[in-house]
């Protein structure tokens, strides 16, 4: 069993737990294969990137660009960007064979904080080095690198673009304290949608990069000084954006549900399989 972060430690000393090494009550975890996601389908050709995506490998964004340089091989020819290929072709990339995985692997990980969501192994603490699983998997989305609590894994790309989807409005649930007391004014303002911006120096100057107006969510204030808050969104460093606008700064904030997986009982730095009937769920 693997050691598991002490709060107080640094990020580079910790390492990740299966929670289903302890004597807990035993969970639906039977092996669920990938085609319980609609879009899946080995059966005709499909776009790379996404055989890239399915199998683990990385995004699809990121398979463009490994696509763009070079790095994937087709039965001997090196690809291009677009193209589509049949899963029984013979595929390499960065000189290693890809597979398909036919097992769907989706874990619910609390994250601790220091911990970024990356699966670039260049990047020092990813996510992926972190929790060292068995077999290719990557983060669904992101939680920044100051921010704790749930994440999900998996080596399944049609999954991803399910839950991230902004269209699909999924909820995503956070506990969060600031520097200040808040009052029913501030819990309105949060609640009917924020004018958040992002402003970066470039060529001397300071600029605009970013800027958006939130959706109405639902916050409930949990203490003088902390609130429970539900997004359909997803923008950059949200939450915290947000309450700066809004006159305050956030000192901790935990992401404790994602649409109908919750964080539970798992403790920083742990992870669990995803039941079959939470994923069934997930997928309605």
């Amino acid at each position: 069993m693997k050691n598991i972060k002490k709060e107080n430690s640094k990020p580079r000393n910790i390492k990740s737990r299966n929670i289903e090494t302890k004597n807990t009550k035993p969970r639906n975890v039977m092996t669920v294969k990938k085609d319980i996601v609609p879009e899946y389908s080995c059966d005709n050709q499909i776009r790379l990137n996404k055989y890239l995506s399915d199998a683990g490998i990385c995004s699809r964004r990121q398979a463009d660009r490994l696509i763009e340089e070079g790095k994937v091989v087709v039965n001997g020819k090196t690809a291009v960007t677009g193209m589509k290929i049949d899963c029984s072709w013979e595929i390499l990339c960065e000189g290693k064979p890809v597979k398909t995985e036919d097992e769907f692997i989706l874990l619910a990980f609390y994250k601790p904080r220091g911990i970024e969501c990356t699966a670039n192994p260049e990047v020092k603490n990813n996510i992926v080095d972190y929790i060292g699983y068995k077999k290719r998997i990557y983060p669904i989305g992101r939680l920044d690198k100051d921010s704790e609590g749930l994440i999900l894994m998996t080596n399944h790309g049609a999954i991803v673009n399910r839950i991230l989807k902004a269209s699909n409005y999924h909820e995503k649930e956070y506990e969060v304290t600031v520097d200040r007391k808040i009052n029913n004014a501030f819990i309105k303002k949060m609640s009917d949608g924020v004018k958040i911006s992002k402003v970066e120096k470039k060529n001397g100057t300071h600029q605009v990069v970013f800027e958006a107006v939130t959706r109405k969510c639902k916050v409930i204030k949990t203490g003088d000084c902390s609130f429970r808050i539900t997004i359909t969104q997803g923008l950059n460093r949200q939450i915290r954006r947000m309450c700066e606008v809004c006159g305050v700064k956030v000192i901790t904030l935990k992401r404790i549900r994602i649409m109908n997986i919750y964080l539970g009982d798992l403790k920083s730095g742990e992870y669990r399989k995803v039941t079959k009937e939470e994923i069934e769920e997930l997928l309605k």
